[in-house]
């Protein structure tokens, strides 16, 4: 519980630290601190920034090619697309990775590259977008970063032969940049 109350503390401090921001587009988010292989390619241009808060499921399975071995799998999000002052946007959640903004449009994505971000948190991304279901804000959207991750490692505890197919929900909170061809 004092992990959830930490990461809703975050977000809002996030947001408020980045709301006065949104209103001037030289203000608009840089990747130039960011790893390259999570960078998005020249000749595309921010279009939305959000913050996710939510949860990952990861689910205790037996390890591909290794019999007798287990490991937390990585199972699927849920999480709210929060814009810059708080309010809901959209949501992202899956399998399939899906990213859907409140006016419907949505779309799916390919990962393209993950970048460690400390031991404590899920990696980087860049996903590169399938196209668009919808007309709308997720329309035209070509890359998505996955950046400033927060939790959402899998889980710590034992998983085994007695526990395979056990479900495990963990907190997280990531930034999800949105770009357009410019």
């Amino acid at each position: 519980m004092l992990f959830k109350s930490t990461l809703a503390a975050a977000a809002v401090l996030a947001m408020t630290a980045c709301a006065s921001h949104m209103g001037s587009p030289a203000m608009m988010y840089s990747q130039a601190s960011l790893p390259d292989a999570v960078k998005v390619p020249a000749g595309h241009k921010v279009a939305w920034e959000t913050v996710g808060v939510g949860q990952i499921t990861y689910e205790c399975k037996v390890k591909a090619n290794m019999p007798g071995q287990h490991e937390w799998v990585f199972g699927g999000p849920d999480a709210k697309l929060l814009d810059r002052s708080g309010k809901q946007v959209g949501k992202y959640y899956g399998p399939p990775a899906t990213w859907e903004a409140m006016d419907g449009s949505k779309f799916t994505a390919t990962q393209v590259a993950v970048a460690p971000n400390g031991d404590a948190n899920i990696p980087l991304q860049l996903v590169k977008a399938n196209p668009a279901m919808g007309m709308g804000a997720l329309n035209g959207v070509t890359y998505t970063q996955r950046v400033a991750t927060k939790g959402g490692i899998a889980p710590t505890s034992a998983c085994g032969a007695g526990n395979v197919g056990a479900k495990q929900v963990v907190q997280y909170q990531a930034d999800y940049i949105f770009y357009k061809a410019s």
